[in-house]
């Protein structure tokens, strides 16, 4: 058997696979959704029950608009500020780690108001800051923060409560993995390829109050309003990775919903923490204890020379793309919706197996 750790894009459940490989090898004379016009009637229904089903399994308010965007999460760090930053007012970042330095990075290009309401770089990023940790300009426009960090291994358990400022969060990478506090989120956006699907389409939730807040000298496709106002379908969605949203939004709710997935999510991060625990310090986790990650499990060996022997075994073994990310080295099992508690506990006995040999 073999497992994919890897940190987007991630594994697909397995059955969706099936369901999207019978999807697009259609016969002779049968058009595949992916050949589908998206003003045709079959990929009209895909469209409007992905919105439907999202809605109803995260909860989604009526007062939030759900939008279908290219771009990834990058284009969102631009689109954010651009979108929601009024002249002579100013919005608060939260850094805790690289793409929040992105996002911080794009609102400065964009010479939008902007300051730093706290940071983790001083830790090397090791942690996301508590509310008490945080300086907040209660006048601020949104304070954004990145819910989980994958480089790090890091992910906020908690949502700040910023006394009605909204919070723009980029959710990338645990989308759709564990109910969120909407009434506290002004706009929140993800690319579905870690936990919702393939890569190419990034969703965007936001409140309606906040369309009117666009400049006249926003270019129209990249305005919030543009998309809300057309239902997602300005111009072509990204047909194929809308479809294969629908599929794994289908497989959640025959799991029962955000709430299974998120206790199944906690049961597996559990078992390989277990791993790194009782390791004796064989492995030392790369984050600290109450901000570690659901999503991505962090750690490292005593060597960089032991690492890498770490990661080809495991390879070998059919435990796939454990490498750590180059800027902390080390190992990194990212372990989204769709990887089954059996590859975590397949992991944890490697790990186990391959202290005993070296240790």
């Amino acid at each position: 058997m073999v497992y994919n750790f890897s940190p987007g894009p991630a594994v697909l459940p397995f059955g969706v696979r099936e369901e999207i490989a019978a999807a697009v090898s259609c016969s002779p004379g049968d058009v595949s959704i992916i050949e589908s016009s998206h003003r045709g009637k079959a990929y009209g229904a895909v469209h409007a029950e992905a919105m439907e089903v999202c809605r109803r399994l995260y909860a989604v308010p009526d007062n939030m608009a759900i939008l279908f965007l290219q771009g990834g999460a990058t284009l969102q760090f631009a689109m954010v500020p651009q979108n929601l930053v009024r002249p002579g007012r100013s919005a608060d970042y939260v850094i805790t780690g690289s793409w929040a330095q992105k996002a911080l990075a794009e609102a400065r290009i964009l010479g939008v108001g902007h300051r730093v309401a706290g940071s983790s770089e001083d830790r090397r990023f090791t942690g996301v800051p508590t509310q008490q940790e945080l300086d907040l300009d209660g006048g601020a426009e949104y304070a954004h923060i990145t819910t989980n960090n994958t480089i790090y291994g890091t992910q906020a358990h908690v949502f700040p409560d910023l006394g009605g400022v909204p919070i723009a969060a980029d959710m990338s990478s645990d989308l759709l993995s564990r109910p969120v506090p909407w009434d506290r989120i002004g706009i929140a956006y993800g690319g579905a390829q870690k936990n919702a699907g393939v890569a190419g389409l990034t969703v965007v939730f936001i409140r309606e109050e906040l369309l009117d807040r666009e400049s006249s000298s926003t270019p129209t496709p990249l305005r919030y309003s543009t998309y809300a106002n057309s239902d997602s379908l300005y111009n072509t969605p990204p047909v194929f990775a809308v479809f294969c949203f629908l599929l794994v939004l289908r497989w959640i709710d025959r799991q029962g919903g955000l709430p299974a997935v998120a206790s199944a999510n906690g049961a597996k991060a559990a078992r390989v923490y277990e791993a790194v625990d009782q390791s004796g310090g064989f492995y030392r986790g790369y984050a600290d204890v109450p901000s570690r990650s659901l999503m991505n499990v962090t750690y490292n060996l005593r060597n960089a020379d032991l690492e890498l022997r770490f990661v080809q075994e495991a390879q070998t073994a059919g435990l796939l793309n454990l490498a750590g990310h180059r800027s902390v080295g080390g190992v990194r099992a990212s372990l989204y919706n769709a990887m089954p508690l059996e590859g975590c506990e397949a992991l944890a006995d490697f790990m186990a197996d391959f202290a005993r040999r070296n240790g």
